[in-house]
């Protein structure tokens, strides 16, 4: 697992073995993040990162120079590697919360420019996901909520929904809240 654009491009992160996670793969956020490239001014973005694991997203957005990123995980080993990770290399906008993602989003308030949900695979609220993000109305305008989750599964039925992009058996799929 490495950082593939910003002031920390070429870091290789090495996250304790025990941690309760599947990182998103080198190439499928590398892919990922060239299609962001074109859409998004890094720099002066607000990023949510829900279920955020080794924060491999988290740190990829922060190198790039996101003005704050929110990281939520219910792992306490996962929060302690990424506020570990992210003092020793003085990224102090990441933010990082111990908490169940689903009690997050129902008790947050404010709005993001980008929310990046990395569920388990095999957790079976997935399509809960969109549903409260855009309830609850985390996004700004011109926002964008990308759910990465296994490529069998279909998120497609939210009238939000944009399009997927298909890694292997990854997927990302898009909402932006204009599409509703």
């Amino acid at each position: 697992m490495r950082i593939i654009g910003g002031s920390l491009k070429g870091l290789r992160l090495n996250p304790p073995k025990n941690l309760p996670v599947r990182p998103t793969t080198d190439l499928a956020k590398e892919a990922l993040f060239n299609i962001l490239l074109n859409q998004i001014e890094f720099e002066s973005i607000r990023v949510l990162d829900l279920f955020s694991g080794t924060g491999n997203i988290s740190l990829e957005f922060a190198s790039r120079g996101a003005e704050q990123v929110i990281s939520v995980d219910r792992s306490i080993h996962c929060v302690n590697y990424l506020k570990d990770t992210s003092r020793q290399h003085h990224l102090t906008q990441i933010k990082t919360y111990r908490e169940d993602v689903f009690k997050y989003l129902n008790i947050e308030t404010e709005q993001y420019d980008l929310i990046f949900a990395d569920p388990p695979y095999d957790l079976n609220r997935i399509p809960d996901l969109p549903k409260v993000v855009f309830e609850k109305n985390l996004l700004k305008p011109d926002g964008l909520l990308i759910v990465e989750h296994q490529s069998m599964q279909n998120l497609s039925n939210h009238p939000a929904f944009v399009e997927q992009r298909k890694y292997g058996h990854s997927s990302f799929s898009f909402f932006r809240p204009n599409f509703q």
